[in-house]
């Protein structure tokens, strides 16, 4: 397969079909940099050399009635995790604040639980208010599962992003939760996008799907029309059904990278949770495909120290895409 040539009838709007793209995933070794190459001509035509920050806030740690098997808060983990309750408005600004300092682009408000209480969403849009006069942040939410009235209240709000990733495949979904369906996540974006917040929505690859699976989820995220892609590796957790499981190298994750910007090619793509144990030395390379990344830590496991990151950013030679608050801060 000529990579470059594939790239350049992406740009010219071609549709990959599914034969390519599990040509992507399978493709030798030996054709990663010129797969990578390919994937960057497209990253670079929408995107050029900028790289987007995001950064969570943990509102809320376990305490979650879901069995979803990857996830250390859910009903059935016995992981030994930090729990609380959704934490106050005068938190989530200090979260703000210092993510602002940092040059982080998005601010994200995660929450564990199926979905948020009339309180958790008060709460929320309290602090979204604040955020937006003072620090000119983007903000995305992750409460769970949405109502209407509650997507409206945080679009009222300020809220610019609503995320909840699909995770894996239709096929593949059962495998991983059954307290809630594929289309219950679906629907939920919809909603997002139902009252005009920008949806996010992503995977989790090492969960012991096909490849199929993952050339599946790319285009169910084309077709639902997600403006940022975060795109998880999985740390499989001990306490947790997927307790374990090993599936990864970083040459195959940056494959999955390519695949993405391959079939998505105007979106956000993001390197997201277990990039550091995933990718490894290969992180760099990553950015080739992807525009955006998480810095600092997940909800229960740490990231990668943060001067790391600025550095890595810096030495590709790429920039860190900044608003003009935080461009003035740092003049």
């Amino acid at each position: 397969m000529n990579w470059i040539r594939l790239a350049e009838e992406v740009l010219e709007g071609k549709i990959l079909t599914h034969e390519e793209a599990l040509a992507i995933l399978h493709s030798p070794d030996d054709e990663l940099l010129l797969l990578m190459q390919g994937a960057f001509t497209i990253r670079k035509h929408y995107y050029g050399k900028k790289v987007k920050l995001n950064m969570i806030m943990n509102a809320k740690s376990g305490y979650c009635p879901e069995n979803c098997g990857y996830c250390s808060q859910s009903s059935i983990s016995t992981a030994p995790i930090e729990k609380y309750p959704f934490i106050t408005k005068e938190e989530i600004l200090d979260g703000a604040k210092k993510a602002f300092e940092n040059q982080i682009g998005t601010f994200c408000i995660v929450a564990s639980g199926r979905g948020p209480t009339r309180k958790d969403v008060n709460v929320v849009s309290e602090a979204v208010q604040e955020i937006k006069e003072k620090y000119g942040l983007k903000v995305c939410a992750c409460l769970g599962l949405l109502k209407d009235e509650q997507a409206k209240q945080l679009k009222t709000a300020g809220v610019d992003r609503y995320n909840h990733n699909l995770n894996t495949s239709e096929k593949h979904h059962d495998y991983i939760t059954t307290s809630h369906t594929y289309k219950d996540r679906v629907n939920t974006v919809e909603i997002a996008k139902k009252y005009g917040m920008s949806p996010c929505s992503g995977a989790i690859i090492g969960m012991r799907e096909a490849k199929q699976d993952v050339v599946d989820i790319a285009y169910a995220l084309h077709a639902l029309d997600a403006d940022s892609i975060p795109v998880n590796f999985l740390n499989a957790i001990d306490g947790t059904k997927l307790e374990g499981t090993k599936e990864l190298d970083p040459r195959y994750c940056l494959k999955v990278l390519a695949l993405f910007r391959y079939i998505n090619p105007t979106k956000e793509i993001r390197i997201a949770g277990g990039r550091e144990i995933n990718l490894g030395s290969l992180q760099p390379l990553g950015l080739y495909a992807a525009n955006s990344i998480f810095v600092g830590d997940y909800l229960t496991t740490e990231g990668q120290e943060e001067n790391a990151d600025y550095a890595l950013i810096r030495d590709l030679g790429f920039e860190i895409e900044v608003n003009e608050k935080q461009a003035a801060l740092h003049e």
